[in-house]
């Protein structure tokens, strides 16, 4: 019993600490770690502190509610058009006909409602449909058919736009007819004050779809199957994720939100030009998702950062034209973002490997 004893005293006296194999953290490598876990925070502070450059440079004028709503009403469409290009980037993938889907959209939009005088109501709805079937055929064809991302929407791309001007004839619909026939097209033009500021339907459009679309991805199933798709396909596919059903949800949606950003570019222009399928719209959204974090590598980013991505470069566009500086200063400094936003994307990618 003194033998057991004695051996408790000896127990009692030793060492208790547990062994510890924690890394110690550098300054650096907290800030990796953060930007990993927060994907919107870089382009959050890129866009302070563009906006802190330019209003010590230009002055009070650019912190005025004038300009700065006026910044948001001209990022409305490729605003919703980058939430849409977000949802594919997310799988890995990437949709090129994004733009001129939303503007065969607003072609049907404008043809079935002042051509043919269908009810308002009725022409939003086909158009809405007519782009939701352009993302479902991108769909099929990238999950099974297997063909890839780029090369699928390539081909749509050049499909809808001929589609586009054959359909319409190359004739412009004009303002003041849309404004007879079917106002319901103008509604995202409606403009309303808080405070000293001028919003627009559309912008609380974009911001409302935006603050939706985070919510889906961020507390929903089908958002975590949308960020696991991207990040590994296979192994999205033995976890018991549909993977095939998630790409055909995610680019009928795509096509959706194209469409819906028809609508809204409709009360924005006024009037609906097919021409405008040569417009850059989709380069201007994927650079907003880019630039928002988003990685192309799929599987990471937060939709939040597409919003500041499209507002980044509407303030370097707001503020360069305030300063009269040459327009190629923009395309510039925009090409300058892109690949920052890369670079720090393989960055943070390294350090979370």
């Amino acid at each position: 019993m003194s033998q057991a004893q004695e051996f408790e005293k000896v127990l009692s006296g030793s060492d208790t600490s547990v062994a510890a194999f924690d890394e110690h953290k550098s300054a650096v490598r907290r800030i990796q770690h953060f930007l990993h876990s927060t994907p919107a925070a870089v382009p959050l502070i890129v866009l302070v502190l563009a906006i802190i450059v330019f209003g010590l440079t230009i002055g009070g004028r650019f912190f005025s509610s004038y300009t700065l709503t006026l910044i948001l009403q001209q990022i409305a469409i490729v605003g919703i058009l980058g939430a849409a290009q977000t949802l594919v980037i997310l799988t890995a993938g990437i949709d090129l006909s994004i733009g001129v889907i939303m503007v065969i959209s607003a072609v049907i939009m404008g043809n079935c409602a002042v051509s043919y005088g269908l009810p308002s109501v009725l022409a939003v709805a086909i158009g809405l449909v007519a782009g939701a079937a352009c993302g479902l055929l991108n769909g099929v064809l990238v999950a099974y058919m297997k063909l890839p991302p780029f090369i699928v929407t390539l081909g749509t791309w050049n499909i809808v736009m001929a589609t586009n001007f054959i359909y319409s004839a190359n004739e412009t619909i004009r303002d003041t007819d849309v404004d007879v026939q079917a106002p319901l097209l103008h509604l995202f033009a409606l403009s309303f004050k808080v405070g000293t500021a001028v919003l627009t339907a559309g912008v609380i459009a974009m911001v409302a779809l935006v603050l939706l679309l985070w919510y889906v991805l961020n507390h929903t199933a089908w958002g975590r199957h949308v960020y696991a798709v991207g990040d590994d396909q296979e192994a999205a596919k033995l976890s018991g994720i549909q993977t095939k059903k998630v790409l055909m949800t995610v680019y009928t949606l795509a096509g959706l939100i194209a469409a819906f950003a028809a609508w809204v570019s409709i009360g924005r222009n006024g009037s609906i030009s097919p021409s405008a399928a040569v417009t850059d719209y989709n380069l201007q959204a994927i650079t907003a998702t880019v630039i928002g974090g988003i990685s192309l590598f799929g599987g990471r980013g937060s939709i939040l950062g597409t919003l500041f991505g499209a507002m980044i470069v509407g303030v370097v566009s707001m503020g360069l034209n305030m300063l009269g500086a040459d327009p190629q200063w923009k395309v510039l400094l925009t090409g300058v973002l892109i690949i920052g936003a890369v670079a720090v994307d393989q960055w943070i990618r390294k350090v979370s490997a």
